[in-house]
């Protein structure tokens, strides 16, 4: 049973490598599409670890390692290979920053993990600023007008770097706990945004991605205020 959630690990570690050849062939749709197949695997080995009791050391670490390859490498290079190689040094740098923080974060979250709360992550988890450096290279194949704004794309990715290894708190969504009194609502807002999600799938997940880590630096930023206000 041991083997099972690691397969899904080593899935999602292959699939990254996959990505990182079909970027480096000029196959961006592919490459970024291999990646949100890679993040399906990413949170099937967990969730199959914690169901069959067979978490361990050895699957934390392996995760991590996974993870670098899959949402480190694999989004830098294709950032590079789409975009990136046309800004020269900035961006190489910005690939290189992507995977480096990206490193860090989750060595951080190592380390932090036993002592940290179930309901938040500090910092923008790394599979979130893959995906976010994915749908947006989608959206940019979906149309090609929008190519010419590649620059504020290294933006948004270095941004993503950042706030990788920053202190900004976002919602986990791991341990949510619904209200009976809420359900109804909740269950409608997932309708709603899930048919929105089938009639525009690239458009919405680029829309929601966005959202969620601008939602940390407006969250951050309105606390700061809040408080000096407070203290005035």
């Amino acid at each position: 049973m041991y083997i099972l959630p690691n397969l899904f690990t080593a899935a999602s570690a292959f699939i990254g490598v996959i990505s990182i050849i079909a970027a480096s062939k000029g196959e961006f749709q592919k490459a970024a599409w291999l990646i949100l197949l890679s993040l399906i695997f990413d949170g099937i080995d967990g969730r199959v670890a914690r169901l069959t009791h067979t978490t361990s050391k050895f699957g934390v670490e392996f995760d991590s390692l996974a993870d670098i390859v899959a949402f480190g490498v694999a989004p830098a290079m294709l950032l590079y290979f789409c975009c990136g190689h046309e800004y020269g040094k900035f961006g190489s740098l910005v690939s290189a920053m992507f995977v480096v923080f990206g490193a860090i974060r989750l060595a951080r979250f190592n380390v932090m993990a036993p002592s940290s709360e179930p309901s938040v992550f500090i910092g923008v988890p790394i599979p979130t600023a893959a995906v976010f450096v994915a749908v947006w290279i989608l959206l940019f194949q979906e149309y090609p007008i929008l190519l010419k704004y590649s620059y504020f794309l290294l933006i948004g990715a270095l941004l993503c770097a950042f706030l990788m290894v920053s202190n900004i708190r976002y919602p986990s969504f791991k341990k949510i706990e619904l209200q009976k009194i809420n359900a109804i609502k909740i269950l409608i807002i997932l309708v709603i945004v899930l048919s929105l999600l089938y009639l525009f799938p690239i458009e919405g997940i680029t829309i929601l991605t966005t959202i969620y880590i601008l939602y940390g630096i407006f969250r951050a930023a309105y606390f700061v205020i809040f408080r000096k206000k407070r203290k005035i």
